[in-house]
């Protein structure tokens, strides 16, 4: 169906505004990707933009997670599952066309996901995401373990769409956090100062 073909684009083209950056440079006359860790997200826009900027950041990227999901319900599609668009939002966050292919690792917009299509996994994951970081004072460790209670609670639930989807999001996740992860092994992962 053609409309199933433009839900995945918007799909895409949503996950791939590029919030950080614009957030950075309208309202900061910063480029985050030459700051910090150069990262799109969330984590790089508190570090480099301060509290508010990084809050603002986040739950945009959060909402263009659930806005792909309700996408198929806005246009009238009964055979496309909600959580298709999901990923694409997410390969957009990723893989932004709008900022050079060069994006974020798929936090936010995961968890935006998951709010729109299953809210009480969205507050378990935050829940686990916040005690973590509470614990550690890493983001990076806190959102993987947040992903990978996502992908058990799946499990646990049975939907297996959702079981695939997450399974996906948590791979993307944790692959994306590569490098985070040798940093945390080496003891040098930056810790948050402000929880």
């Amino acid at each position: 169906m053609v409309i199933n073909g433009i839900i995945i684009v918007l799909a895409y083209l949503l996950g791939s505004i590029p919030s950080g950056l614009i957030i950075g440079k309208v309202f900061h006359g910063v480029d985050i990707r030459e700051h910090g860790s150069g990262n799109l997200g969330g984590t790089n826009s508190f570090r480099v933009l301060g509290k508010k900027a990084g809050l603002v950041v986040t739950i945009a990227d959060i909402l263009k997670g659930t806005i792909a999901v309700l996408l198929p319900l806005i246009f009238g599609s009964e055979d496309m599952h909600k959580l298709i668009p999901g990923i694409f939002a997410v390969i957009g966050h990723m893989y932004p066309i709008f900022a050079g292919f060069k994006g974020g690792k798929a936090v936010a917009t995961s968890g935006g996901v998951l709010l729109g299509y299953a809210f009480p996994m969205f507050i378990i994951m935050l829940i686990v995401f916040f005690i973590c970081l509470y614990i550690t004072k890493y983001v990076s460790l806190s959102s993987m373990l947040a992903a990978i209670v996502a992908f058990i609670y799946s499990l646990i639930v049975w939907d297996l769409p959702l079981i695939i989807v997450v399974l996906l999001m948590t791979t993307f996740v944790i692959y994306r956090h590569r490098a985070n992860i040798k940093r945390i092994i080496n003891k040098t992962e930056p810790k948050i100062k402000w929880l």
